[in-house]
């Protein structure tokens, strides 16, 4: 058996813990698959004296994790900090270029700075594994990376973050409006105090700005991303929905086009009956089409302790092994350069939920601004209410009825729809912003 492989882990959270303790539960079963053993001799966080629930009295603790990330005691450094710069960052570049290894599970560093890491990492002959920066415990980066190496990929999508996919099912499910699911989330520990990163769609297309270099050979380039959350999705969108046939999901969607590459994060309608609408709960799932292996969807936990954790070990097992590829699955010098799709180009079918104001000619209006921008309507569906609005532009809400309307469009341009909706707007016949959700037929 090989020389025993040395780790230094930096961040001890629920991630860093999990980790240690899968080490120690199954050492036995990675060195009989690796032929090698594998010893933490080094940890790094804020604090030493918080109570994590494992002993780390036999390990090196560095108070600097930059000093662990070049120690000469470690042969792989294990960044499991979090952030896109800082001591993330600090310290993984410290350790590719002192040649040590490098396993993260640091989506955001990954999507901000995953090239130039890449190319550091090639330079200096070391591995840089982020198997769980990207859906927890599912393996889709080592699929992509090498189970789909002979084919091409034309698209890449998927439900990314399991908090949003939380809230969405129980808002189906249980008939509540978005506010006390979320509310209901926190207090479970699905989602955090603040928990814009996770329901604006950041954190999703961190995630998709990775998966689209894999699967396209490109740059990875996250300001690229087109980017909506889930904050303004109601009860009665979902409600209408599944009478129409379709569930709401927050999607990352990534396809090759004429006009360059889409990278896209919004809710989404999709089928009831289509695979991906019956992933619930805090479950992940990712769909990637390979022009000779056809569709592959893989589904599992997408956080937590033990899914994250045996990502990380997975990603340490390659180089346990001595499976040390590019990281970004071709060499950096063979990456494309990214080409951003023109997103208003997209074409499809819009879920579009207007407030009318119950007044003659009101949707006449309507119906024409749609007409003018060539839009076929394929489904119309009314729900009556009353809501307060300020008639009289005096600051004083008066009670007027307003039609609750939602129109299911035949497939069209964005750009068709975003002239329409701002005509709508301008015309003053609804008393709230649009809110459009795109159809995918997947």
């Amino acid at each position: 058996m090989s020389e025993p492989l040395k780790l230094g882990i930096a961040g001890l959270g629920t991630v860093g813990t999990g980790v240690l303790q899968l080490i120690d539960a199954n050492r036995e079963v990675f060195e009989r698959r690796c032929d090698r053993r594998v010893e933490v001799t080094a940890v790094s966080a804020r604090s030493r004296n918080r109570d994590r629930g494992v002993d780390l009295d036999g390990y090196q603790w560095f108070d600097d994790c930059v000093d662990l990330a070049r120690s000469a005691d470690i042969d792989v450094f294990v960044e499991l900090i979090g952030g896109e710069d800082g001591a993330a960052m600090a310290s993984v570049e410290a350790a590719l270029n002192a040649g040590r290894h490098v396993v993260t599970a640091n989506k955001a560093m990954l999507a901000f700075h995953g090239t130039a890491l890449a190319k550091l990492a090639e330079q200096n002959g070391v591995g840089l594994g982020f198997e769980a920066a990207v859906a927890g415990g599912i393996p889709i980066v080592k699929t992509m990376r090498e189970s789909l190496a002979g084919n091409r990929t034309d698209k890449v999508f998927g439900i990314l973050n399991g908090t949003c996919n939380y809230i969405l099912t129980n808002m189906e499910r249980e008939g509540r409006d978005f506010a006390d699911v979320l509310a209901d989330a926190q207090r479970l520990g699905y989602a955090e105090a603040d928990p814009t990163f996770d329901i604006g769609g950041f954190d999703t297309a961190h995630k998709l700005a990775i998966l689209t270099s894999l699967a396209f050979g490109t740059e990875i380039d996250f300001s690229s991303v087109y980017v909506e959350g889930i904050e303004r999705i109601t009860s009665q969108d979902i409600q209408i929905a599944g009478e129409l046939g379709y569930k709401i999901k927050l999607l990352g969607v990534a396809l090759e086009t004429e006009t360059g590459i889409e990278q896209r994060v919004h809710p989404t309608l999709v089928s009831a009956q289509s695979i991906i609408a019956q992933v619930d709960g805090a479950f992940n799932a990712i769909a990637v089409n390979g022009d000779f292996l056809g569709p592959l969807m893989l589904e599992g936990q997408g956080a937590g302790a033990g899914p994250t954790a045996s990502s990380v070990v997975a990603d340490i097992a390659d180089i346990a092994r001595g499976h040390i590829g590019a990281p970004l699955g071709c060499p950096c010098d063979q990456l494309r350069p990214y080409k951003r799709a023109r997103m208003r180009a997209h074409r499809g079918g819009y879920y579009v939920a207007l407030a009318v104001r119950d007044r003659p000619g009101a949707f006449a209006a309507i119906a024409q601004r749609m007409a003018e921008q060539n839009i076929s309507l394929k489904s119309i569906v009314q729900r009556g209410s009353e809501i307060d609005v300020d008639i009289n532009g005096q600051g004083k809400g008066e009670t007027q009825e307003t039609r609750a309307v939602v129109l299911i469009t035949h497939d069209t341009l964005e750009k068709s729809m975003r002239d329409a909706l701002s005509d709508i707007e301008a015309d003053g016949d609804i008393t709230e912003a649009p809110r459009m959700i795109r159809i995918e037929q997947l």
